[in-house]
């Protein structure tokens, strides 16, 4: 079946890195249900993302990366997805910050090479902590609790985060922490290494969907850093450097992640309905019934204006730099719509596929749980759609 919206595909660096994607989601899936039933990491996928050389994907081409666009990254992760959501979910993370970080450039340019050329040069995976259990998604606004006191020769940090995705591979950390100096409301963002004294990760991960993201809680115990490694400092009401990227880059990945799961559980449909054939139809599949055509043809609808939608914001965020802000309301929007169309496709998934889509001997139960996480991540579908009409409506 052909993809109408990649008909007009020239990019060829980005059909190779495709390619490969599909290659690995297929070992992906083979070992997704064993995870997912022993609550288990998947190691081995991300050792195999890896050795294809995918940590490189949006780490700067003069750092030694392969400086994918935001474009491009959406389409790698929702590949990826296809095979299992929860490694393209925790490899989403590494995606997302240092794209939004090599777009944006909000650190000091020495600190941001230095953390490049040290996942080149060494390999790693990095993610920000930056949840936490009293505060909440950070998006809404607070302060941290995780606190940073200064002991004359570097800083000393203490508290907890939550939703440590991919804690068992971390290597680098973004933690942000209320710095204690005397200036009320300042936040700072330190890089901490995940071999920092005082750190620890409980194994708090215990859910129904996203079951091997190991999104456990970080605990930071008097963890020294280097005064180097305080990257970013926010005072109250200065703008942040880094917030349009930030927030494009994890909200456009993540809508692309949740839509490969949904397009995962539209494929098993398919192939159920085309290999199931009850002894009522006469040998007949029960993809020739009508009500099943039609319920496939709204699962593809979903997917499809979904996806038009996520392509065609993620391509004016790249093309056209000085539209960024104006296109951030439709960020929110194309996150809202792609996670909530995704739903909606994986449960017509089910339907078309009968009571037997409840079975874990098919992977249709696992992928609804999963696609169901990505309603919770930021922004909600209220406030996508609220600040959306605040723009419209000028207010």
């Amino acid at each position: 079946m052909i993809d109408p919206l990649r008909l007009n595909q020239g990019n060829q660096r980005l059909a190779g890195w495709l390619e490969t994607a599909a290659a690995l989601a297929k070992g992906f899936a083979a070992r997704a249900a064993q995870h997912d039933h022993d609550r288990s990491f998947p190691l081995e996928n991300f050792a195999e993302l890896h050795a294809a050389g995918f940590h490189l994907l949006s780490i700067p081409t003069e750092y030694g990366g392969w400086g994918a666009t935001l474009h491009e990254a959406v389409q790698v992760v929702e590949q990826l997805a296809q095979g299992d959501g929860p490694t393209a979910l925790v490899y989403d993370m590494h995606v997302h910050v240092l794209g939004a970080l090599a777009e944006s450039r909000p650190w000091p340019e020495e600190h941001f090479a230095a953390v490049c050329a040290e996942l080149v040069e060494r390999g790693g995976w990095i993610n920000s902590c930056a949840t936490e259990p009293e505060l909440g998604s950070p998006s809404r606004g607070g302060l941290p609790k995780t606190r940073a006191v200064w002991d004359g020769d570097g800083w000393r940090i203490t508290g907890q985060k939550s939703f440590t995705s991919g804690s068992p591979i971390l290597t680098h950390m973004l933690i942000p922490a209320v710095i204690e100096d005397g200036t009320a409301g300042t936040v700072g963002v330190f890089l901490v290494r995940a071999d920092r004294p005082g750190l620890r990760i409980e194994d708090t991960w215990d859910v129904m969907g996203m079951r091997t993201t190991a999104s456990n809680d970080l605990l930071l115990e008097n963890v020294p850093v280097a005064h180097a490694d305080l990257v970013l400092r926010r005072v109250p009401d200065a703008p942040d450097p880094g917030r349009f990227s930030g927030g494009a880059w994890f909200g456009l990945t993540v809508s692309g992640v949740y839509l490969g799961i949904a397009e995962a559980a539209r494929d098993e449909a398919i192939r159920f309905a085309q290999e199931r054939r009850p002894t009522a139809l006469n040998g007949q599949a029960i993809a020739t019934l009508p009500p099943i055509q039609q319920l496939t043809g709204a699962l593809e609808a979903e997917l499809l204006t979904a996806r038009a939608l996520l392509y065609a914001v993620t391509s004016g965020w790249t093309e056209q730099p000085a539209q960024r802000p104006s296109l951030s309301p439709y960020v929110g929007l194309c996150k809202a719509i792609a996670t909530s169309h995704a739903v909606k496709a994986a449960d017509l998934a089910l339907r078309v596929v009968g009571g037997q889509s409840m079975s874990r001997a098919l992977p249709l139960e696992r992928l609804f749980r999963d696609v169901r996480a990505g309603l919770f991540h930021p922004p909600t579908e209220e406030f996508a759609y609220t600040n959306l009409g605040k723009t419209l409506l000028e207010v």
